[in-house]
C-alpha cells in the first residue's frame, strides 16, 4: 500500500511538475534539491509513474556509492509498501535485487558504466537520472558523457536528469546543452554553528595520517555536544581508521555508538538509515552522509572538517587517497543535517578565521586520480583520446598520456590507443585494468578460484588489523567472520564466475548487474564508492606488464595453481598487479622497487627479511624520500622478473657517479641492479656523455684554471655584456651548451676526471674569440690585461664586477688628470694608501683630485711622512717610492 502521506510531505513534490515539462521539451533538465527533499526518493516515482497518474516509464537512478543505492531502493519500495525487488530494486557490484516487475532500478554509477559499454542504447530505458552529480566523481562525469553521447547519436527519446544538492548548476546546465534548471525549496529549520577548534595547534593532515590530537579532540566534542544538545549526533570523519580510533575513545558514553562507512556492514547501515528506537545515537560516519544518505533523529553535527581525496603522485609511482580539508560546500552539506527534522546545531572543528579560506568545492576527481580506468572505458567507447566527451572538466594530458602508457603496457590497447580484445575483456570485469590483468593473467597461471581471492584482497585493501603480509591477510579473509571476510567471500566468488563466464575470450560476465569495481585502496571514506578510479598506490606513468599477452611462459587456459603455496600465489598475483612496484630488499627493512622509488618496512613487519616484495599498498608521508609499505608479498627473483619482465633490460651504462666516470655492463629490472660488471673499453661517445655529465653536475671547475685563465673567461665576459657580438658569451650554461666549440679534442681524449684536471681552460676559450672576423686581435685593446699608470708599473684590472677595476697606490697616479676607460666604460679606481690599504675609491679621478683628496693627503701624511704628500698632486711626478729615494733617484 503506498504511503500517501510521506509521499506528499516531501518538499520536491512542488517541483515535479517544472521538471516533468522540461522533460518533455527538452529531454534533458538539472534538478537542484537539498538532501532530505525527496529528489532521490520521490522524483523516480513519478517519473516512473509509480505515484499519480502519468505513463509508467523505465528509470534508472545512479548513485555514486553502494551504500548510498541500496538505501535509495529500500526508502523507495517502502514509500511504495513494498519491499525490494518488486517495483523497485538496486543492483551494485556483487548484488542485484531486482525482479520482472521492476520499474525503477537504483545502480552506481560503476554499473551503469558497464551496462552502457554492453548496450549503447539503455534498450528499454526511458530515463537516467545522475544523482548527487556536484560530488564530482569520475564515474558520474563518465557516465554523463557517454549518455549525452547515446542521446545525440541513437537515443534522442533518452531523458537525463543531472540532479544535484548544492544550487552549483550552471556547469551541468552547460553540459547538458543549456537544459532547464529547477530548484527544490528545502525545509531546513536553523542550525546553530558553533566553532570549536581545539585548544592547542594540531599538525595538518597528510597523506592518510591524521593527527592524533585531532581525534582526542572530535572526541571530546562529541562529548561536549551530547551534554549540551538534545537529540542524535552525527560525526563526519575522513575515514575507517579514524572512525575506529573515535568510537574507541567514547567508550561509556550514555548512548548507542555506530559506524557507517562503505565497509559497514548492511545490517549496521541498514540500522542507522532506519532511526533511533529511543535510545540516544552518535553516528560516526564518513563523507556518505553528506548528501546521499538521510539519517533520521540527528540534531547535532560535528565535523571534522577533514575528507579523503585521491591523488597521484607520478614522479614516485604512488597513487592513494590522501586526507585534505573539506571544502565549504562539503561543511554546508554536513551542516545542513543538523537541521533537516528540527533546529539543530553543528560544531566545527576548527577556527572561523579558517572558513574562508577553504576551498569552495571538493576537487574534481578527474583532475586528480589515477586515470587508467577511465582511459580504458574511452577507448571501448571508441575515443581514446576522451577528446570528443562531453566532460565539465578535460582529463590533464600528463595523467590520460600516462595512462595510455599503462593501457599498453598491459594489452588492453593497440600502439594507436584503440582498444584490444584483451582490453575490452578487462573492462568487463569490474575492476581496475591493472587487477583486470592480474586477474587474468594470475588465473592462466594458478586457476581463476586463487587469482580471484587475491585480487579480491587487492581490489578493497583489507583492514589494518590485519597487518601488512598480503598472504597472512589471505588466510585471515578466509577464516574470517568479520564484514570484510564477507565482502571479500563475495566479491571471489563474483570475480571466479567473471573469469569462467569470459573464458572463451569474449569478455561477456555472467552477472548484468556488474559494476566498475572500487579502484583498489579506496575503501573507506573514499569519493569513488563505486570505484574506477586509483589503484593503491600506482603510477600512471610507470610501464608495466608483461605486454599484450598472459604472462610469459603461461598456458592460455586457467591453470589449477595445485602445489603452489599461498605465500606463491599471492606473490605472483600481487606482482602481476603492480609490476614497477616490485621490490629487492637493500638491507634493515629498506626495498628498493623497479620503478626507482626506496620503499620502508615498519619496524614490527614480519617481511623485512624477504628477499624480494610485491609490494601491494604503499603511501608516501609527507618529506619522506621513502614510500612506507601497508601491504605487500614475498616473491623470489624468478616471480620478480617474470612479472616484470617488460622493465628487464641489459646494456651497457657509462655515467657520471661518485666524482668520475663509471662504465659498467648492467643487468637490470627497471631500477633493481641485477648482475654488474666493468667495462673494460667503454664506448667513446658516452664516455664523452658522462664527462658532460659530470661537468653540468660539478662545474667548469673540474678544468684546470689558472689566475690567467680566470681573468680571461672574466675580460671575455665584460667585453660580451658592453660591446656584445662577436665577443662570445662564457657563462656556465653557454659553454656547457656548445662543450665542442671549445674543449675539442681535449674531450673526447678524455677518460677520466683527472683528464679533465689536464685541460688548460685558457687555451680553451681562447678558441671562442672572434679569430675569423679579425677582432680577436683587439682583445688587449678593448680589454688590456693591465694599464700602464703614470708611475711606469703595469697595474692588473680586475674584471669581476660591474665595472673594471683597478687597484693602485694613490702616488702613482699624481698628474693623471682623466679616470682611465676600457672598452669605453671608466674603470673604479681603488686608491691605496703606500702600505697596500684602501685611501679612497672612485670613478672620476678629476673630481677626487679636486675634492677628495685634501681629505685622504691629511690623513695619509701623518701616517706615511716618506712618502711625497703634494699639495697640487697635478704638479708632481708619480711615483711608488718614498720622498728619499725619489730625490736620489
Amino acid at each position: 500500500m503506498i504511503r500517501t502521506e510521506a509521499l506528499d510531505r516531501l518538499p520536491v513534490r512542488t517541483a515535479v511538475p517544472a521538471l516533468e515539462r522540461a522533460l518533455d521539451d527538452r529531454g534533458v533538465a538539472v534538478l537542484c534539491a537539498p538532501p532530505g527533499t525527496g529528489k532521490t526518493t520521490l522524483v523516480p516515482l513519478v517519473l516512473a509513474g509509480l505515484t499519480g497518474d502519468g505513463p509508467v516509464r523505465r528509470v534508472v537512478v545512479a548513485e555514486p556509492r553502494r551504500i548510498a543505492a541500496r538505501a535509495a531502493a529500500r526508502r523507495m519500495a517502502w514509500l511504495l509498501g513494498e519491499r525490494p525487488g518488486g517495483r523497485v530494486g538496486f543492483t551494485v557490484r556483487g548484488e542485484r535485487v531486482v525482479g520482472p516487475d521492476t520499474v525503477v532500478e537504483v545502480v552506481t554509477t560503476g554499473v551503469l558504466l558497464q551496462r552502457l559499454q554492453r548496450d549503447q542504447e539503455l534498450a528499454g530505458v526511458d530515463v537516467v537520472i545522475i544523482d548527487e552529480c556536484h560530488e564530482r566523481h569520475l564515474d558520474a562525469d563518465t557516465v554523463a558523457a557517454f549518455l549525452l553521447d547515446v542521446r545525440e547519436a541513437i537515443r534522442p527519446d533518452l531523458r537525463l536528469v543531472a540532479a544535484s544538492a548544492t544550487t552549483d548548476a550552471e556547469g551541468w546546465a552547460r553540459l547538458l546543452g543549456d537544459a532547464p534548471v529547477v530548484e527544490a525549496e528545502g525545509v531546513s529549520y536553523p542550525v546553530e554553528v558553533v566553532w570549536a577548534p581545539p585548544a592547542r595547534p594540531v599538525k595538518p593532515p597528510h597523506g592518510m595520517r591524521v593527527d592524533p590530537a585531532l581525534l582526542t579532540h572530535v572526541a571530546a566534542t562529541v562529548r561536549r555536544a551530547l551534554g549540551e544538545r538534545e537529540g542524535d549526533v552525527l560525526c563526519f570523519l575522513p575515514g575507517v581508521g579514524e572512525i575506529a580510533r573515535v568510537a574507541g575513545q567514547l567508550a561509556g558514553v550514555d548512548a548507542e555508538v555506530l559506524q557507517v562507512h562503505g565497509r559497514a556492514p548492511a545490517a549496521v547501515q541498514d540500522a542507522v538509515l532506519a532511526g533511533s528506537s529511543g535510545v540516544r545515537r552518535v553516528v560516526l560516519a564518513t563523507s556518505v552522509a553528506e548528501s546521499s544518505l538521510t539519517v533520521p533523529g540527528v540534531r547535532v553535527v560535528v565535523d571534522s572538517g577533514l575528507a579523503r581525496e585521491p591523488r597521484t603522485d607520478h614522479a614516485r609511482g604512488l597513487s592513494a587517497l590522501t586526507t585534505v580539508r573539506a571544502s565549504q560546500a562539503a561543511g554546508r552539506q554536513r551542516a545542513g543535517r543538523a537541521g533537516r527534522e528540527a533546529a539543530g546545531a553543528v560544531y566545527r572543528c576548527w577556527e572561523q578565521a579558517e572558513d574562508g579560506r577553504l576551498s569552495r568545492f571538493p576537487t574534481p576527481e578527474i583532475k586528480v586520480a589515477d586515470l587508467a580506468a577511465f582511459a580504458l572505458q574511452a577507448a571501448c567507447w571508441g575515443d581514446p583520446e576522451a577528446s570528443s566527451l562531453a566532460l565539465l572538466d578535460p582529463p590533464p594530458a600528463g595523467a590520460m598520456a600516462a595512462a595510455r602508457e599503462v593501457l599498453g603496457a598491459i594489452g588492453a590497447v593497440d600502439a594507436a590507443g584503440r582498444v584490444t580484445d584483451r582490453g575490452v575483456r578487462m573492462s568487463r570485469l569490474g575492476l581496475h585494468p591493472r587487477l583486470a590483468r592480474a586477474l587474468l593473467d594470475g588465473a592462466a597461471e594458478v586457476g581463476a578460484r586463487r587469482a580471484a581471492e587475491v585480487v579480491a584482497l587487492l581490489s578493497e585493501e583489507p583492514p589494518r588489523e590485519y597487518g601488512d603480509d598480503l598472504a597472512a591477510a589471505l588466510r585471515t579473509a578466509r577464516r574470517g567472520q568479520d564484514g570484510y571476510a564477507g565482502r571479500w567471500k563475495q566479491e571471489v566468488r563474483r570475480l571466479s564466475a567473471q573469469v569462467d563466464g569470459a573464458g572463451s575470450g569474449t569478455g561477456t560476465g555472467k552477472s548484468p548487474g556488474t559494476g566498475s569495481g572500487a579502484a583498489p585502496g579506496t575503501g573507506a571514506g573514499s569519493r569513488s564508492g563505486s570505484g574506477s578510479g586509483a589503484a593503491p598506490g600506482t603510477s600512471a606513468g610507470s610501464r608495466s606488464g608483461s605486454g599484450s599477452g598472459a604472462v610469459p611462459g603461461t598456458s592460455a587456459g586457467s591453470g589449477s595453481g595445485e602445489g603452489r603455496s599461498d605465500d606463491a600465489v599471492v606473490g605472483l598475483v600481487a606482482a602481476l598487479a603492480f609490476p614497477e612496484r616490485v621490490a629487492r630488499a637493500r638491507g634493515e627493512g629498506a626495498f628498493l622497487m623497479v620503478s626507482g622509488t626506496g620503499a620502508e618496512l615498519g619496524d614490527s613487519s614480519r617481511l623485512r627479511s624477504a628477499p624480494w616484495l610485491a609490494v601491494a599498498v604503499a603511501d608516501r608521508p609527507a618529506h619522506a624520500a621513502s614510500a612506507r609499505v601497508r601491504l605487500a608479498a614475498v616473491i623470489d627473483e624468478g616471480t620478480a622478473l617474470l612479472a616484470a619482465g617488460q622493465l628487464r633490460v641489459r646494456g651497457e651504462e657509462v655515467r657520471w657517479a661518485d666524482g668520475d666516470v663509471v662504465a659498467r655492463s648492467v643487468a637490470r629490472v627497471g631500477a633493481v641492479e641485477l648482475a654488474v660488471r666493468p667495462l673494460k673499453q667503454p664506448d667513446p661517445e658516452l664516455v664523452r656523455g658522462a664527462l658532460l655529465e659530470g661537468l653540468e653536475r660539478e662545474g667548469l671547475g673540474l678544468l684546470r684554471w689558472s689566475r690567467d685563465s680566470e681573468q680571461l673567461r672574466l675580460r671575455l665576459a665584460f667585453l660580451h655584456r658592453v660591446v656584445g657580438a662577436p665577443w662570445p658569451d662564457v657563462s656556465d650554461g653557454a659553454l656547457l651548451a656548445d662543450p665542442g666549440a671549445w674543449l675539442e679534442p681535449e674531450l673526447s681524449r678524455a677518460r677520466r676526471r683527472a683528464d679533465l684536471g689536464r685541460i688548460d681552460a685558457g687555451q680553451a676559450l681562447r678558441r671562442l674569440l672572434p679569430w675569423a672576423t679579425g677582432e680577436a686581435v683587439r682583445l688587449d685593446e678593448l680589454a688590456p690585461e693591465r694599464i700602464e699608470v703614470p708611475s711606469g708599473s703595469r697595474i692588473r684590472i680586475e674584471y669581476g664586477g660591474e665595472q673594471p677595476v683597478l687597484a693602485v697606490k694613490l702616488q702613482e697616479l699624481f698628474g693623471l688628470a682623466e679616470t682611465p676607460r676600457v672598452a669605453g666604460v671608466p674603470v673604479l679606481v681603488h686608491l691605496l694608501s703606500p702600505a697596500g690599504r684602501p685611501a679612497a675609491v672612485t670613478a672620476d679621478l678629476a673630481s677626487f683630485w679636486q675634492d677628495g683628496y685634501k681629505a685622504v693627503r691629511a690623513e695619509l701624511r701623518g701616517r706615511y711622512p716618506k712618502h711625497p704628500w703634494p699639495e697640487d698632486p697635478a704638479t708632481v711626478q708619480a711615483t711608488r717610492y718614498t720622498s728619499a729615494r725619489l730625490k736620489r733617484s
